[in-house]
Parts: C-alpha cells; structure tokens; sequence
C-alpha cells in the first residue's frame, strides 16, 4: 500500500483543546494513519488559553498568513507543536479563539461561529499548500470545516500542492449542521453560485454541513450503523432526502480508543489495576469509589454508572423516570455530567435524598471518570441517538457492563447478550421508553448475581479489541480507493 500524505483539518483535537467525541478522533486516529505508514499533519486553531491550561508548548512557525474575512484584512501567525510523533500546526487569531468556550459560552453558540471557523478553513488550507510534500488527502470533520471541500474546488486549485488532493468529510453530529444568514456568503467571500439546494442553500439560509455533503470525493459518519440510520426521517435532522442523494459516497467507520492511555492495567488513576483474567483490583475500585462518593460499601450491591451531557439525546429522560424504583431495590447509581439545569437539579435533589445510594457530580473530570469507569458495575447509555460514542468502548475496556440503546454505534460496538450470550458485553434495548429501559436494567442485574455469566461478560469486554488499529486500516483503504478511482 502506498505511503500518503494526510491533512486532518478540525475544529478540535485531544490533548489540545476537546469539548468531545471530535477531539478524540482527531487526536487518536491520526497516530494509528502513522503507524500504518502514512504521514499526517493535524491543523487546528490555536486556542491560546486551553492550550496553556492543557500545558501543551508550542512554537512560532514564523510564518503568517494573511487573510481578508468581513471587511477586515488578517494577519494570521502557525504556530506548531509535536505530540507523540504528530505535527500540530495551529493558526493564531486571538480574538477569535482565545475565548473561554470553543464555540459558545455554556449553551449557546457565538453568533461570529462562521466567520471563525471559515477564516479557519482558509488558512488551514494556505497552510496544507505550504507543506513540502503534495497533499494526498484532506480529512475534514463537522460542520466547522465543511466548507473546505467546496473552497478546495472553487477558489484553492492554483495551489498545486493541495490541488489534486482527495477529500474525505466525517460527520460526528448530523444535529449540528453549522446553519447561518444568507448575508454572511458576501461578508466571507463564500462561492455563492454554490448557494442553490443541490449544495449549501437551506430554508434560504447557508447549511455547512450540507456544503461538506455535496463537495467531498467521500462522506463518512462515525459507525455503519448511524450512516444507514441518517437516511431516514427519524435521524436525518431535515437532511436525509438530500444524504440519500449522496449514499454513492457515503460510509461508516467505528470510532476507537487509544488503549494504551486508556488501560486499567496501568491507569495510574485507580486505585489498584487489573486486566483480563486477574480482576481482582477491579473490585477494589468498586470499593473505593463508594468511599468517595460516601455510598455503602457493598460488594455485592450492583453499581451503576452514567458519565454523560444532560440532554435529550442523551436519554437522560429515560434515566430521570427509573432513577427512584432503582433505589428502592437497593441499586447503587454513581453519575457525572452537566448539561440541562432541570436535569441537574433533579439529580442532585434525589442524590441529596439517597446519599449511601447515589452520588451526582455536576461537571466533567477526566481522572474522576476513570474511577467511575472502573468502579462501576453497570454502565448506563440510553441515548436516542449515538453516532459512535465512546463511553460504552471506555467502559467495556474497563470490564464495566453497558447497557445501551440499540442504535447507531452503540449497537455496531456491544453486543448483546441476548442474542449471543457466548460473545456478549453488555445489554441492548430497543425502544426510547422507560419501560424498556427498566426492563433492560434487571435483566442486566439478573445477570450481575450470576458469578459465572457475569465474569464471562467483563472478560469478554475487557478483551474487546477497541483500538483505532481496524478503523485505521479502514480510512486508509477508503483514501487508496480515493486516490485510484
């Protein structure tokens, strides 16, 4: 297989600056293209505050970019960094990405977002002509940098660096479709013969993601499952008459975990290790957590964990209306997250109520979900919708069972046990209900005070193999296929 050279453009990438799932995939799967033998840059802003707050040191690449965005003419600064065999480079504009959010204050948006990540797509790609090697491929994620493909073949081809690359768009979130006012394609210099609703015009307004759709050689989502499930009404988000339009390119590849930083084998973290046949610290995780969430300490009480947003999609609904008949069994529930104030206040008010029973942490700490992740019995994941996430493939990794709504990679990544009880590694259920939800939480029960069933189930989770090794090989594939066609 020829050795290519990869342009990963996105809006965020792990360890720099992560508000999700995007993070991790831009910051793990471009270290699994490279040991492959693939070369691959990264670009992203320079998001000057959480890079320091991340400790992440960077340098001048003293070179400038300058850019004219509403009305205005930019001097754009790269900076660079190098993790773990990675080139990071990061284009500087203070006022635009030097913000406390990424893209909004707490739950909401910035209303400049498209001239941000615009500027951003401009520079990204100046920057990528800059290279010393021709560009192979440009792999663009979400709505932030779905204009790339369209800009690539409008307004950059004099670039010959970058001219012939093949473009591949990876929607993580077909929620979030980067939707903005018509006047902005005049303020941004956007190709507006391209305003029409074969490309990017929406209800007369720009829709990014549907110019990222129409543009690049090939759309991927982040499971197969939720690439078939956004061809329906039910997950389309208002696009799935236009994605059908487009299922010649369209394609899903499974997320994966970088599993060397995510292993409860040397997870400094915990407070003991374990692994696949020697689960004896896993126990004493369990322990440990109920001590710091001031729960009981029972070993035979089954703990069951949620690390999540608060919000719709999340199932969180479908948590609210069990949480109480779960307590009054005698369960144990650990939760971390923040997101929807009702939401929060109603755990908080029952955890108030139920201390030895229920713990709530309001927020995000990644140590904390580490302990969560290995103390926990039971992993809850009753989302609407998933296009891949990643909880249930950290949870599994860390022998802790997910019960999980069958849907988008949620259903591609564990498998259930009612339908293969031999390979089983969590639990799925079907419908949105609390009913089924419930149902699907004492037949996991059930199976936690069967010995042997259970210590089947956490050896087969912890053994699953959830690295970015077989995505990898997949993207690559996908681009040699690009590239030959």
């Amino acid at each position: 297989m020829a050795k290519l050279n990869i342009v990963f453009i996105a809006s965020e990438a792990s360890p720099l600056a992560k508000t999700g799932g995007l993070a991790d995939v831009a910051g793990s799967l471009p270290h699994a293209l490279q040991h492959l033998g693939h070369h691959v840059t990264v670009i992203m802003p320079f998001y000057r505050s959480h890079l320091s707050a991340n400790k992440i040191e960077t340098k001048p690449m003293h070179t400038s970019i300058e850019m004219w965005a509403d009305e205005i003419q930019r001097h754009c600064p790269l900076h660079e960094t190098r993790m773990n065999g990675i080139r990071f480079i990061l284009v500087e504009q203070d006022d635009l990405y030097d913000r406390e959010g990424l893209y909004g204050p707490a739950g909401g948006a910035y209303e400049d977002n498209l001239l941000r990540y615009l500027l951003f797509n401009r520079v990204a790609l100046e920057a990528a002509a800059l290279l010393k090697k021709k560009v192979d491929i440009i792999h663009c994620h979400d709505w932030q940098t779905a204009m790339i493909p369209l800009l690539l073949q409008t307004q950059y081809q004099h670039h010959a660096n970058i001219a012939q690359a093949k473009t591949v768009y990876t929607i993580h979130n077909l929620a979030y479709q980067g939707v903005f006012p018509v006047d902005w394609i005049h303020r941004l210099g956007i190709p507006s013969h391209h305003f029409h609703s074969g490309n990017y015009e929406f209800h007369g307004q720009i829709n990014c993601m549907k110019a990222g759709i129409s543009s690049a050689h090939a759309v991927t989502t982040v499971s197969p499952s939720y690439a078939e499930e956004i061809l329906t009404p039910e997950y389309g988000c208002a696009l799935d008459g236009f994605l059908q339009l487009h299922t010649d390119k369209l394609s899903g590849i499974v997320n994966g975990l970088d599993i060397k930083d995510w292993d409860p084998a040397h997870d400094i973290t915990l407070s003991a290790s374990y692994k696949a046949g020697k689960t004896a610290g896993k126990k004493k995780c369990k322990e440990a957590l109920q001590k710091e969430f001031g729960l009981k300490v029972c070993s035979d009480t089954p703990l069951m964990v949620l690390i999540s947003r608060l919000a719709d999609q999340k199932g969180i609904d479908l948590l609210l209306a069990n949480i109480q008949k779960w307590l009054d069994r005698g369960y144990q529930l650990a939760v971390l997250g923040s997101g929807d104030p009702h939401s929060e206040h109603l755990l908080h008010q029952i955890a108030d109520t139920n201390p030895e029973q229920m713990h709530f942490w309001r927020g995000f700490n990644e140590n904390l979900a580490r302990r969560i992740y290995a103390g926990g019995d039971i992993f809850l994941m009753p989302s609407r919708f998933e296009p891949c996430g990643l909880g249930q493939l950290m949870a599994m990794r860390y022998g802790t069972i997910p019960v999980v709504r069958a849907t988008g990679g949620l259903k591609d990544t564990v498998i259930d046990h009612k339908q293969a009880k031999g390979r089983a590694t969590g639990v799925h259920f079907e419908n949105a209900t609390p009913e089924a939800f419930d149902e699907a939480v004492e037949y996991t029960v059930a199976l936690y005070h069967n010995r042997t069933v259970w210590s089947r189930m956490r050896s087969n989770a912890l053994k699953r193999d959830s690295s970015w090794e077989a995505s990898a090989a997949a993207y690559a594939e996908l681009y040699q296929e690009l590239l030959s066609a």
